[in-house]
Order: structure tokens, then sequence, then C-alpha cells
């Protein structure tokens, strides 16, 4: 029997990565991501893989293996596990994050297995996985060897080659080039740093450049990272304990992701170096060392309300140094953050941001020279670029051309796509049907397209609910319609073109010999659409109110 891939998600959007690898009535899942919504998806908190073909196939579901602790690879988890059920697979940190998520959405009913990379293989039924550590912006990390009837794939998502990990754990080049010593089938990995020249730059060289400016700053420091970046607030922790100052963490997801590490043996701080924040005030400022939540600028952060002035008992001082150790990847990051670092700026922050190139950032995925090391130790038959768009699975396979790879020796897949593996060989094999499933406040999948179009007409153009009355009896109107409008046109010329609305609407309603609700409600949508469309060029949304007396 065939063995085959399907990318359900992840291979042209950088999030939201869902893999799932099938063998007869054997089917495991490799990451369940989130993505985050674009510009033009009004409201939407959430955007989540597709689960269809998992609901469908529930039967063949042996388990769910995850690769590290990101929400873009396991933050989807609570919504398949009310679809489905399956055991989990995680390191002992991934495992730890994915309990605290499981918490917020009050999610009891699962099973978590956690492994050792270094020393565990996980039996699941016809598939022998061999984990090992990998490098990333996050410790604990692996990727996975899957030994199938079929042949080894090997499944690397986002890695870097760090010789100088803050951890100490390097890549397991070793326990690769051993599980690759046997011709391997093949490879599917990391594509987002293939447009990017050289290696990627090690985490440890980061905390040099944030203790330049620590030393030097005479006030408060406020340093912002990604809540899972655990490996750059134990540098951040570093640095304040030799400058002699305290470590405050502001914001629930910083001060539980640093609890969670901490607690496993993951982050490392003496007694007395973080102290709670309700005790920072019997520090001068220029003594105290804030880690604070909110690097991509997101709505209601820590960071978003400090920027503000609406935080509840912080406030940036004149000279105050605020520090951005993160780069705004996600869709629709760059304006939050631009927005937040603008604000600190007026309030007199001296600010440290991706833009002023101080280097205060590095990549967790591994650049051109990265994946040609990755793909000379692996040496697959078959290349499957994942984790990228569509620009960085070309660059992939470019890459991948220099080590031999002929056509069709490089998959690259859209949404959906399958590949199918037998004897040796490998094609596409048709496509899973996937769509985008938002989430929107606590409810999955109900935010479609009529929905989002509502909300950018109301965002856009505004709204205009019309009040009009008729007669039960007689089926004729009473008095002129009234126009309530919010956001579309201007106070000094709203109510005389409301009078004016109204009033022709009047007469289109009084030439109709009957009145009903869907009479009534069409009349007034066509002739207030066009009349606001030729009177100031607008389309706001027209809602009549309908009242029979």
């Amino acid at each position: 029997m065939s063995l085959k891939f399907i990318a359900l998600s992840g291979t042209t959007g950088v999030t939201e990565n869902f893999y799932v690898y099938e063998h007869q009535n054997d089917m495991i899942i490799i990451d369940c991501g989130v993505g985050f919504p674009e510009t033009d998806m009004y409201g939407a908190d959430l955007v989540i893989p597709d689960f269809s073909y998992i609901k469908e196939n529930v039967g063949k579901l042996k388990a769910i293996l995850i690769t590290h602790g990101h929400e873009d690879h396991f933050g989807a988890l609570p919504f398949l596990l009310k679809e489905v059920k399956a055991p989990i697979y995680a390191t002992k940190l991934v495992a730890g994050f994915i309990e605290d998520k499981f918490g917020d959405y009050s999610l009891d009913d699962y099973i978590i297995n956690v492994f050792d990379p270094d020393k565990d293989v996980l039996n699941i039924n016809s598939f022998r996985v061999y984990p090992f550590r990998i490098t990333h912006s996050v410790p604990d990390s692996v990727g996975f060897c899957l030994e199938t009837p079929q042949g080894k794939v090997f499944h690397v998502a986002d890695y870097k080659f760090d010789w100088t990990p803050v951890d100490g754990k390097t890549f397991d080049v070793r326990k690769v080039a051993l599980l690759a010593s046997k011709d391997v089938l093949a490879l599917a990995s990391d594509s987002l740093g293939s447009t990017t020249p050289g290696y990627t730059g090690s985490e440890k060289e980061i905390e040099a450049r944030i203790e330049k400016i620590v030393r030097e700053a005479k006030k408060a420091i406020y340093f912002t990272t990604i809540s899972s970046n655990i490996s750059r607030i134990q540098q951040a922790i570093n640095v304040a304990k030799r400058q002699e100052r305290k470590v405050v963490f502001i914001g629930r997801s910083i001060d539980k992701k640093a609890a969670i590490s901490q607690n496993l043996g993951f982050l490392y701080y003496e007694k007395g170096v973080v102290i709670r924040p309700e005790d920072a005030k019997e520090y001068a400022g220029e003594k105290l060392f804030y880690i604070i939540s909110g690097s991509y600028g997101q709505v209601g952060s820590a960071l978003y309300r400090l920027s503000l002035g609406e935080h509840e008992f912080l406030r940036i001082k004149k000279d105050d140094v605020v520090i951005f150790s993160s780069d705004p990847a996600p869709p629709g990051s760059k304006q939050n953050v631009d927005f937040v670092v603008d604000h600190l700026i007026n309030l007199g922050a001296d600010v440290h941001y991706y833009d002023l190139q101080e280097d205060l950032h590095v990549s967790g995925h591994g650049s051109e020279e990265d994946i040609k090391m990755l793909f000379a130790l692996v040496r697959p038959k078959y290349f499957i670029p994942i984790g990228g768009t569509i620009r960085h699975m070309r660059s992939y396979k470019n890459l991948a051309e220099l080590f031999g790879a002929k056509n069709g020796d490089v998959l690259e897949l859209m949404p959906g796509e399958i590949v199918e593996f037998q004897e040796g060989k490998a094609k596409k094999a048709g496509r899973v049907p996937v769509r985008e499933v938002l989430v929107d406040g606590l409810e999955v999948g109900d935010v479609g397209k009529v929905v989002l179009r509502d909300r950018q007409i109301l965002a856009k153009e505004g709204i205009a609910i019309v009040l009009v009355q008729i007669d039960l009896n007689k089926k004729r109107l009473l008095g002129t319609p009234e126009i309530i409008s919010r956001g579309f046109v201007f106070e000094k010329v709203k109510r005389g073109l409301l009078i004016s609305a109204g009033k022709l609407l009047e007469r289109e309603l009084m030439k109709k010999k009957l009145l009903d609700r869907p009479v009534v409600k069409a009349v007034t949508r066509h002739t207030l659409e066009k009349y606001f469309a030729k009177k100031i060029g607008r389309h706001p949304m027209i809602l009549p109110v309908v009242v029979e007396v």
C-alpha cells in the first residue's frame, strides 16, 4: 500500500502548519497550528486549518506529533480536539505549553505523551518515528524521521543550524546522519529562509547587543519579544542580572510562558532576580528591567496599553528604553507595531526597534546555506518545501536542483494537495478540498464571505438605519421615514442629506398601492443606494427597520 503525504495547510502561508501522513488504515498528523487573520478578515481572531478530511477519516487517526512550541505549530489543537480524539506526542516544554493552552479553552479530555528526543522511539502502528533535536528560536524543538513500509521520510519544520544555542543543545547532526545513512525517500522541510543568502546567525550573538543598550541606559528598560522565545527571555534575564537590575514580567502570555519554562527547567534564574510587579514600586527606574508582552503590537497587550498611557500601573517616562527583540513577521502585524513604536517615541521613550538595523533579533529559520546543509545530511530522493510561501517554495526548489534534483523531484504543493509514494516513486495524486476556517470570538467557521463583506462595508462605508412605519390594515405608509446614520457622512452635511433622503424614500413608497415588509425593504435599499451614490459617492449598508402599526 502507498504512503500519502497531505499538506492540508502550511505550504503557501508562513503559519497554520498542518500535515498528514497516511498508510493503509493509519494516519498521523504533524503539527496543528493557527494562522493570523489578514487585514480584510474584519473581526476574525484566528485562522485555523480545515479539519474536514480528518473528521471524515477519524477511524484512521492514530497520533498527533508536535515539532515545537510556537502557536503556528500547535495553537489549533484545542479546536481539533473538540472534533476528534487522538494522543498527542511532544517534548517536555512543548507539552507544558499545550497543557496551558488547553486550560484557556477548558479542555480536559486529552492525552499528551512526553518523549525524550535523545533516546525515545515512537511506535505508532505502521509508523516507526525517530525524533531528533533541532535548533530553533524556542528550546526543545524536534524533527522527525518516519520509517514507513515505503521508506524513510524526514519531516523538519522550523529549524536552523545554531552551534552556540542559548540552552547549549545543538542540532543533533550525528543522529540525523545515522538515520539518513541508508536511502531516504523524501524530506519535507522549512523553506522560509530559502531567499536569504548565507547562514542564519546564532541566538548567542544577540545577548551582547542587548547588554550594550542596557549598560548605557539611565532609566527603566522595557524589553519585548515573542512570549514563546524562551531563549531570548533567558538572555534578557542574564543581561539584567549582570547590570544589577530586577526583572519584572508584565503581561499574561510572557508571565505564563516564563513560569512554565522555569518549572520545567528551561528558564534559569536565581531567587531574587525576578520580582513581582507589585514590588517594582520599591525600586528606582534605573534598577528595573521589564520583560513585557506585545512584541507584535497586539491590540490590548501590555505594551500596546503602555504606549497609549492606559496600562493599569505602568507609565513611560522620558528616556525610558524600549527594546524590540523581534521582527513583525505575521500578516498585519507591521502596521500594529509601527503604531506602538510611534506612540512610545511620542511619549519620550528611547525605542530600539526593527527598522534601526541594530541586529536585536535573529531568525529561527535556516537561510540558504542551512537548507543546503540539511539537504547534504539527509540526501533525499524527493523534496517537499513547507512553512513558507509560493516564492519560498520556488527558491527551495532552485537549491534542491543544486543537489541533483530533477523535474518532478521537488513537489511544490498547494493547500490540500496529496503526494503518493509507492515503490520508491512519488507523484501528485489529487487534492483534498480545503477552505479557510475563521475563529471569531467563541465561534468557529461561522464567519463566511457574506459576514466579512458586510464588515468591510461597515468599516469603509458606514451604515444607514431606516425606520419605516406602515399601517398594518391599510398597508400604507405612515409619515416620513426616519434615517439614522453612523460612519459615512460629515456631521455638517448629515442632517440635510438624511432629511432629503427620507422625503425621497417617502415619495417612492407612496407610489406603491400596498406595502408589506419585503416591498418596503426592497424599495428602501434600491432608492437609498442610488441616492447616496449620486449625492456623496458612498455606498453605506442600508438597514431597513419596518414597524407595522
